[in-house]
């Protein structure tokens, strides 16, 4: 696994646009200010393209790859059509699976069960009802956090860009794949339970 997913806090940047079908984000180490990841949905057909602007937007399936910001491959993140609740599968730079996330239905907040390779619960991932806030836990026990950023309202209004604080515990180990499995979580995020 890349050391640079060994740091515990992390800021993603969506990118800014008015009408834009694919979902495209910068990661930036917020010590230095620096992009050190990037996020990127290269590969949309063409009839996927056209339901992001629709009402079914939430189903239609996507297909990330994060990456180092000279391009060396970390993660892929990827999802069918999603009928009434999304599973997503998350990949390592070798294209083996490290995890995937199940979508829970009628939780309020939006809820994602996290589950490892072998389909053993690694996380629960839960957000509040009230606003923009998600926690990863495990037993009883908080294993990193999401929180909207605020970026001013007219740039919210008037695109649909979001900004995320992302911090992950120490208690977390910096090889643990668990890392990898809540870095690909919070992209999914804002496509499978706030879209």
């Amino acid at each position: 696994m890349n050391p640079i997913l060994n740091q515990n806090l992390f800021l993603v940047k969506e990118h800014i646009g008015m009408f834009k079908a694919a979902n495209n984000y910068d990661i930036y180490d917020p010590e230095t200010n620096q992009i050190i990841m990037n996020c990127r949905e290269n590969n949309l057909g063409f009839f996927t393209k056209v339901f992001r602007f629709t009402d079914y937007k939430r189903m239609t399936p996507f297909d990330i790859e994060i990456t180092t910001a000279s391009g060396e491959k970390l993660i892929s993140v990827k999802r069918g059509i999603a009928w009434l609740r999304s599973t997503v599968e998350v990949f390592d730079e070798k294209d083996r699976l490290v995890g995937t996330f199940k979508q829970k239905l009628f939780s309020i907040g939006g809820k994602f069960e996290i589950l490892d390779k072998n389909e053993r619960t690694a996380a629960t991932l839960q957000g509040k009802w009230t606003g923009w806030d998600f926690k990863f836990s495990h037993e009883n026990k908080q294993l990193a956090q999401v929180s909207k950023k605020w970026a001013g309202m007219g740039k919210e209004f008037f695109t649909s860009a979001d900004n995320y604080v992302l911090q992950i515990e120490e208690s977390v180990a910096p090889d643990s794949p668990l890392r990898q499995l809540i870095l690909a979580a919070v992209m999914c995020i804002d496509m499978v339970l706030k879209e």
